[in-house]
């Protein structure tokens, strides 16, 4: 079969037409790896960063526990009020998000006559824990009896 010159333009025409079609879906193709390689760079990087937060929030637990068993356990048994409320700071320096550590230690300096410090201590409970009652009621005490 012998083309003639318009057949072969026209043949030439589509190949061309066609391969600029097939660059073209190709550079779209491109476009959305790259998209979606952004897209996972993103989710990897958001996943190590909640992976390093759980790695605090254990750390926070830890300590907690730790605050726990050497300093807030011990500061409930104490008989003497000076140890306790060393050993409730020393725990707190370790745990300082414990409402109820701040609470005891708030109710053990307003036992030793520490007022001022006793209600930033019930303060503080009530910043960890809007919502601890007992805390709000020893604080509204001692700024009535002031």
């Amino acid at each position: 079969m012998k083309l003639d010159f318009r057949q072969m333009c026209l043949l030439a025409l589509m190949a061309t037409s066609s391969l600029a079609c097939y660059n073209e879906t190709l550079e779209r193709q491109a476009e959305q790896i790259r998209q979606q390689e952004m897209e996972i760079a993103r989710q990897r990087k958001e996943l190590e960063a909640l992976a390093a937060g759980q790695q605090v929030q254990d750390q926070r637990q830890r300590d907690c526990v730790r605050a726990f068993r050497e300093y807030f356990d011990k500061a409930q048994l104490s008989t003497n009020r000076d140890d306790a409320i060393s050993l409730y700071r020393q725990g707190l320096a370790i745990c300082p998000d414990d409402d109820v550590a701040h609470y005891e230690l708030g109710r053990t300096l307003a036992g030793s006559g520490q007022l001022a410090e006793a209600e930033k201590e019930f303060e503080a409970a009530l910043r960890v824990n809007a919502n601890f009652t007992d805390a709000r009621k020893q604080l509204e005490a001692i700024r009535k009896n002031r």
